[in-house]
């Protein structure tokens, strides 16, 4: 297109008075006005530092005040900026940072060590603390809207074949939370006992490939070749729940409390069960399994004995919506997942730790505090930390190896059934299944009943109707 010579003349004036336009926005009248991704760019120039980001996180951002905001400390700086849009900055090598949303559940140490702090000088005695615990529970409860539960679904369990296995057999099982809503999973016992047995659940984590991961099948085998039944079973919008609902459903606030109500009935039917002993219940879950593992303990005096595995952090309150979606933290004036782990006292509780994640610290501050209020009950030793500062964030081997100790500890289990003749932890004889040998519903879902309720919006719809 060509332009005429008068345009000509108006757009090379244009051009010319940009700057000028563009520098007289920097005062007040405008409010210091300049764009995030300017300021950025300055900030990396003016501290030496480089920070990635994709455009779309900064695109038609304005920062008013933006230059007032700036400190001596780059990271203090970045906070004063990036605050008002949601937004943090993470480290990302020397002198290098990367730009995320801002997470609400994730804080800095020094400030989720305060936090907890200052929770704990509201108690000072057993007595407070129970106060205290008598506070919190109602108001948990109320958060997750279970403050009266379902009426439980009349339909009874949809159950495949037992697979027989070296000293234990598997049986996939559906359960029936709300009228059309399922939670699968797969109960594990042994071959041979006599008498009542101990239940443990283990609610899964965030991992990929769910409770089908091997780690999942040795922990559940393991159990069961001891002397226990165990429950491996799906997180809500994972696995077989895929069958009723999408994968970003998982993230709806909703789901913290689904997934509460399933562990609730799946041990309302495992204690239906004759062989149940329930007197030994247990649970134990990794990452988001182990936020779980504390949240269902300190509601449910049913259960006996806990080991949330890398998960228990006063500075980490859990990064998925199905594990602080929910208004849980709000309650007493504010709480977190260290003082909810406390609910559990004084029954045996195992935390287990490594360097690789938010649980990094658990021995030097945290696991203090949890000692402090099992010593009140005169329990100091019933909470335990096993540690493992060469670690990262998942349920492996020592994991594994810590929780079965445990377990066998206090429900009295035979954990010579899992050793060598050296006395080691052995999970060769162990068969770990396919993935559709584990499903209730079929290959390809085919057995899914055909009253079953499939999207959120009909979820929310049954749900809020059963609590009326």
């Amino acid at each position: 297109m060509q332009l005429s010579v008068r345009n000509r003349i108006l757009f090379v004036f244009f051009i010319l008075l940009f700057p000028i336009l563009t520098i007289a926005q920097n005062d007040s009248d405008h409010q210091y006005a300049m764009s995030l991704k300017d300021v950025l760019f300055d900030i990396q120039k003016r501290y030496g530092v480089t920070i990635k980001f994709n455009e779309e996180m900064v695109q038609g951002k304005v920062l008013n005040y933006a230059q007032w905001r700036y400190r001596p400390d780059v990271e203090e700086t970045l906070k004063n900026i990036l605050s008002p849009f949601d937004l943090k900055v993470k480290p990302d090598g020397a002198n290098k940072y990367k730009l995320s949303p801002y997470e609400y559940y994730r804080w800095p140490v020094k400030e989720g060590w305060a936090q907890l702090d200052d929770i704990a000088s509201k108690y000072n005695n057993l007595q407070e603390w129970i106060e205290r615990r008598n506070l919190l529970l109602p108001c948990i409860m109320d958060a997750l809207r279970l403050s009266k539960l379902p009426a439980y679904p009349l339909s009874k369990p949809i159950v495949t074949p037992v697979r027989k296995y070296k000293g234990y057999s598997v049986q996939n099982i559906a359960i029936e939370i709300l009228p059309g809503v399922w939670v699968n999973g797969s109960l594990y016992k042994p071959l041979k006992y006599r008498g009542k047995i101990p239940v443990i659940l283990n609610p899964d984590g965030h991992w990929p490939k769910h409770r089908y991961r091997a780690d999942c099948q040795y922990r559940c085998a393991a159990f069961a070749k001891m002397g226990a039944m165990a429950f491996s079973y799906d997180l809500f919008a994972w696995g077989e729940s895929l069958l009723q609902f999408k994968e970003e459903d998982h993230r709806r606030s909703l789901a913290e409390s689904i997934q509460i109500l399933g562990s609730i009935r799946i041990l309302d039917y495992l204690l239906s069960l004759p062989d149940a002993d329930a007197e030994r219940v247990g649970i134990t879950g990794g990452s988001g399994g182990g936020t779980h593992t504390a949240l269902m303990t300190a509601i449910d005096t049913r259960i006996k004995a806990s080991a949330p595995v890398v998960m228990i952090s006063s500075y980490f309150y859990g990064g998925c919506p199905c594990e602080s979606g929910m208004p849980v933290h709000a309650c007493g004036g504010g709480t977190d997942n260290v003082e909810i782990a406390a609910m559990a006292a004084p029954n045996p509780q195992l935390l287990v730790s490594d360097v690789g994640d938010w649980t990094d610290k658990m021995p030097e501050h945290d696991f203090l505090y949890l000692q402090k209020i099992y010593n009140w009950y005169g329990k100091k030793d019933n909470v335990e930390n096993v540690h493992l500062p060469n670690e990262g964030h998942d349920y492996g081997i020592n994991k594994r190896i810590a929780v079965y100790k445990f377990f066998a500890k206090y429900f009295n289990l035979n954990i010579s059934a899992i050793e060598d003749e050296n006395g080691n932890i052995d999970e060769s004889s162990i068969t770990i299944e396919p993935e559709n040998k584990l499903y209730v519903f079929g290959d390809n879902g085919e057995k899914l009943p055909a009253r079953a309720v499939h999207g959120f919006e009909n979820l929310e719809k049954v749900f809020y109707n059963a609590i009326k």
